[in-house]
């Protein structure tokens, strides 16, 4: 991947993506408000090795451990150095999950995963339903636990929210999700 980053331009790309697709095709109903109140920290990680990422991903952790909820309620942490390949990306995840064990958050903070070239199992490539979590760059998303249960138990129907994505990427189709991310 280019060395040479512009952490600037990674981050309003993140923020567009999220603004655009996230929020504004409906892909995640619980973004928009915290997005709207300003409590979602864009962090990046220059890091081109997995130690660097991992202490990179630490940090990022225990600064949203010890943050106060109402300012700082996610993290979405972009990772641009390192992996291209998305079963490079996939892989890390194993360690990602495991430092929030080995830091005791299990229960307290979860990861959710995004990546420029997503693909759940089973998926064709270019499948749209991979497009719910295909992102500017690869993301790793920090999210409280509280938070998850307190929108989960707010939002009728929760279980059909991927469907619902599906249906959502499916009428907007491959080349319209394309057209809404060249859009400026």
């Amino acid at each position: 991947m280019d060395q040479d980053i512009d952490a600037a331009a990674v981050l309003d790309a993140t923020r567009e993506w999220l603004e655009k697709a996230v929020i504004g095709l409906g892909l995640c109903p619980f973004a928009k408000a915290v997005h709207a109140h300003g409590q979602i920290r864009y962090a990046i990680s220059l890091a081109t090795t997995p130690a660097e990422l991992i202490d990179d991903l630490v940090a990022e952790l225990r600064m949203l451990v010890d943050s106060d909820p109402a300012v700082v309620d996610t993290t979405l942490l972009a990772v641009p150095r390192m992996f291209p390949d998305f079963e490079d990306y996939n892989d890390f995840l194993d360690i990602a999950d495991s430092l929030v064990d080995e830091m005791d958050l299990a229960g307290v903070i979860q990861i959710a995963s995004f990546h420029p070239g997503y693909r759940f199992a089973g998926t064709m490539k270019d499948a749209i339903e991979n497009y719910t979590n295909r992102s500017p760059y690869p993301l790793f998303h920090l999210l409280r636990e509280d938070s998850v249960e307190k929108a989960v138990t707010t939002y009728p129907d929760v279980a059909d929210i991927p469907e619902r994505n599906i249906v959502t990427l499916n009428n907007l189709g491959i080349e319209g999700w394309r057209a809404l991310m060249a859009k400026k």
